[in-house]
């Protein structure tokens, strides 16, 4: 496997940054939005009184008596904050490949880079371009696939917590005396 590594050259260095990079953040927003989901699936008179710290803000401004272009304000910020993170991934799902073609380019400049030198060349002078051009291209794709399936997911569970936050806000405004 380092071997493989090794011989796809320079840009096999960034495509494995963004590789663990792209995996930590994956597993970070799947635990936070896992959690965040089981608190507010809950009843919304149960959130009401246990208070948690994802609706937290929310019921603050509705207790201070804000009107309804202060809330929208609040649970828009809190979005945002869930939310925080999932553009990585989907520039890590953007890039990943397109440097995948980066590492293609050179490997074969270096292919005709040894054509230009030695006129009479044989396939196996011209092999280590090809490695280069094919194993970038291959891990380009590998991180770049799942990362974006993974951020289409959490895009997902993202709405649905938007969602459920604002089914909890509406219910607590209808309960404010």
């Amino acid at each position: 496997m380092v071997e493989i590594f090794l011989k796809g050259g320079v840009m096999m260095y960034p495509i494995l940054i963004c590789s663990v990079l792209g995996l930590a953040l994956l597993i970070q927003k799947y635990i936070q939005y896992r959690r965040a989901l089981s608190i507010l699936q809950r009843p919304p008179e149960e959130l009401l009184n246990d208070r948690p710290l994802i609706l937290l803000p929310l019921f603050e401004c509705i207790e201070k008596g804000c009107n309804d272009q202060e809330l929208s304000i609040v649970g828009t910020k809190q979005v945002r904050e869930i939310e925080k993170g999932l553009s990585y991934l989907g520039l890590i799902a953007m890039i990943t490949p397109l440097m995948g073609l980066t590492g293609t380019v050179l490997g074969m400049i270096k292919a005709f880079m040894v054509i230009s030198v030695n006129p009479t060349v044989n396939p196996a002078m011209l092999a280590g371009g090809i490695w280069e051009a094919l194993i970038t291209t291959a891990a380009g794709l590998i991180v770049a696939i799942p990362i974006h399936v993974g951020h289409h997911y959490l895009e997902k569970r993202a709405d649905e917590i938007a969602f459920l936050m604002r089914e909890v806000t509406i219910f607590a405004v209808n309960k404010r005396p």
